[in-house]
């Protein structure tokens, strides 16, 4: 293998190779490990953690930031801009909702996930609200493949984040201004209102301190008198920011109105899909605004879900099935709960069932009655099979 190999980038690489080139040269027995490989690989890829709420820091009036330590040891390495799982107890429903990690990965003593409270939300209002330092949660390990890959990504990056989305963005820049990889990182960040900014202090530190960051606040609703930046992030507001866009690379996490809005524009601007690389935020917040939504269906349209074998259980056409399910006490696989990871699946064996555009489904899911529950919407009466 060449000496320059590109792949030496990645922290751990050069040191990886030089141990398996040995192992080849001299050999090796693996058969007084036991069970060190399986423990090796449970504790990168564990499927719970045990965590402790350490602490709990108010970021605005309606996010809070919940530090999570573990009960034993050190937590799972990741990457900057992944995920974890977590999974709670809200009025006696079992249900659990991906928050990315906004702490550096530099730190293993604790995770940070940033918590925005939504209106109407079910699990949002419970963490931001309710959740005590003290307070005992599990999670799964780090997920994702939204993060900064060095070696396809190039060294010109923009995010673009909208509210709670900042949270994989700061993660990312906290870890680039540890490691100073000559990478440049454009954050434009879109915020209702000034108040509503997270990290905004922290923000300002990290620009001021380091010259690969540029912070751009971008406000919808501005008070009068506001002087920074308005509006909307279109065609124009990019280009005026970012200029020249061929050999960037941009991330997109925000609401699912703004990821839709900003991928449409991008690919209008020309910008290749493969530069792209878009976190999904959840089912779309109002389904019956999207195309392919029955015409004249209400949202709060009520629908019976029959589970074969297991019974069945009223819910209104806006519900996601999975939320449905876990409030109805059926326990489902899941993860991104995004219409991604396809950990979600359920077959849906007679009535009609609504996929937004968020619902990443193959032609075999579709051919075959599989549907991601996460972002799948009852429109008639259904019997389901999990």
């Amino acid at each position: 293998m060449a000496p320059n190999d590109i792949r030496s980038v990645i922290d751990g690489f050069d040191d990886a190779r030089a141990r398996m080139q040995d192992m080849a040269r001299t050999g090796h027995d693996f058969a007084g490990e036991g069970d060190a490989v399986k423990n090796r690989i449970n504790a990168l890829h564990p499927k719970r953690l045990s965590l402790t709420v350490s602490d709990v820091i108010a970021e605005t009036d309606t996010s809070r930031t919940l530090r999570l330590t573990p009960d034993a040891g050190n937590l799972p390495p990741f990457l900057a801009g992944q995920y974890v799982n977590v999974f709670v107890n809200v009025n006696g429903v079992d249900t659990a909702r991906p928050f990315a990690i906004s702490s550096a990965p530099q730190d293993r003593s604790h995770y940070d996930i940033t918590v925005r409270k939504l209106p109407g939300g079910f699990v949002s209002p419970w963490l931001v609200e309710g959740l005590q330092i003290g307070a005992k949660i599990s999670s799964s390990g780090p997920m994702g493949s939204f993060f900064v890959n060095p070696i396809h990504h190039g060294k010109d990056l923009v995010f673009l984040a909208g509210g709670s989305g900042v949270a994989p963005a700061i993660s990312m820049i906290r870890d680039l201004a540890a490691r100073q990889t000559g990478a440049k990182f454009h954050l434009i960040y879109g915020s209702r209102s000034p108040d509503d900014i997270i990290f905004e202090t922290e923000l300002q530190e990290l620009q001021q301190a380091n010259d690969f960051l540029t912070v751009t606040n971008v406000i919808s609703e501005p008070q009068e008198g506001f002087k920074g930046r308005t509006g909307f992030i279109d065609a124009a507001f990019m280009t005026e920011l970012c200029g020249d866009m061929s050999g960037k690379t941009v991330y997109l996490c925000g609401p699912p109105a703004m990821n839709e809005a900003c991928a449409a524009m991008l690919r209008d601007m020309g910008f290749p899909d493969k530069r792209l690389h878009i976190e999904a935020n959840g089912p779309p917040v109002d389904p019956t605004s999207r195309s392919g939504w029955p015409v004249g269906l209400s949202a709060e349209h009520p629908v019976t879900v029959t589970v074969k074998g297991h019974g069945s259980f009223e819910t209104k056409a806006g519900e996601p099935l999975l939320n449905a399910l876990e409030k109805a006490g059926y326990q489902i696989e899941n993860a991104c709960r995004s219409g991604e990871c396809s950990l979600c699946r359920i077959k849906v064996l007679s009535g009609e069932v609504f996929n937004p555009s968020e619902a990443k489904l193959r032609q075999s899911d579709r051919r075959f009655g599989w549907v991601h529950s996460c972002v799948a919407y009852a429109t008639t009466d259904v019997e389901i099979l999990i």
